[in-house]
């Protein structure tokens, strides 16, 4: 599936499943891992995982199987690998302790 598909997909998803503060990071060129992070926000543990567990089997239904699923016992941050697309799930606390979108995000002034 082509990566910007595999985003609007994933967006939608997270929509469907009312994540918060969705933030989509692309970081090509920043790591060799994946080209874009996916950072979204539940309101609670069962929340993170409800989102991540959805965003799991809906994107198998589509054809595209997860590299890995990680975090998701405690469900404080669960990682949902989607190869070229890493969604990151976290409750808010979480999230403003490793803030990933300061991060990973590019720096001022430098092209998306």
């Amino acid at each position: 599936m082509e990566i910007q598909a595999l985003l609007a997909q994933v967006n939608d998803l997270l929509a469907d499943m009312k994540a918060k503060d969705v933030k989509v990071l692309d970081v090509q060129g920043l790591s060799t891992i994946t080209d874009y992070m996916v950072v979204a926000s539940g309101t609670s543990s069962r929340h993170v995982k409800a989102i991540a567990d959805y965003l799991t089997e809906e994107v198998k239904k589509r054809g595209v199987q997860p590299m890995g699923v990680e975090g998701t016992d405690a469900a404080e941050w669960v990682l949902v690998d989607l190869g070229d697309v890493v969604v990151h799930v976290m409750q808010p606390q979480a999230r403003n302790f490793y803030d990933l979108e300061r991060l990973w995000g590019k720096p001022e002034g430098q092209a998306h």
